[in-house]
């Protein structure tokens, strides 16, 4: 009849389909949560220098620093299906070269089963704030927002911009301190 190898095969192949069918189910069982939360920004300390930027050109650029607060509670975002949030800070502006230039400040992973309420005070920010040019230097619009990916153990990686932003204007003169 058949060969134990041949029946080996075909109960393998029909598992591995009724797992494929299950994962897809456990899929549709989350793919249509919102994964909405509000964020609270504010920002404590706005400077602006003009210095050399070494890694792209010998001319001198904005660079941007900031200190900032954020809460944001995002515990109603894990379920059983998401593995953990890859939570990011954006500042999004107009500059005279740019119509749009966006610029990720700071990040962090939060994984299931961590405290995921964010409650942070003068917060520094874990990237360089940097403008191709010179177009912070008395920039009035430039908005922070929070936006986080939910990656799941099954299903599609979203990308989510969490309501509530903050909006700041850099000052008009470049600072020689040093920012503490």
């Amino acid at each position: 009849m058949h060969t134990f190898l041949t029946r080996g095969n075909a109960l393998l192949t029909f598992t591995l389909s009724v797992l494929a069918g299950l994962t897809f189910f456990c899929f549709l069982s989350t793919a249509l949560n919102a994964y909405s939360a509000t964020a609270t920004i504010d920002t404590v300390k706005v400077l602006v220098k003009n210095v050399p930027d070494y890694s792209a050109q010998k001319e001198k650029q904005d660079l941007g620093y900031l200190m900032f607060d954020l809460q944001a509670n995002l515990d109603p975002l894990f379920n059983w299906n998401a593995k953990q949030l890859f939570v990011f800070l954006t500042a999004e502006y107009e500059s005279l070269d740019n119509k749009l230039n966006q610029v990720v400040l700071w990040d962090k992973i939060i994984q299931r089963g961590e405290n995921a309420n964010l409650d942070m005070k003068n917060m520094n920010t874990n990237y360089y704030f940097w403008d191709d040019g010179n177009g912070l230097r008395g920039n009035s619009n430039v908005t922070l927002t929070l936006s986080w990916n939910v990656i799941p153990n099954a299903g599609m990686l979203s990308i989510v911009r969490g309501s509530g932003s903050h909006s700041f204007s850099f000052p008009n003169e470049y600072t020689n301190v040093r920012a503490q």
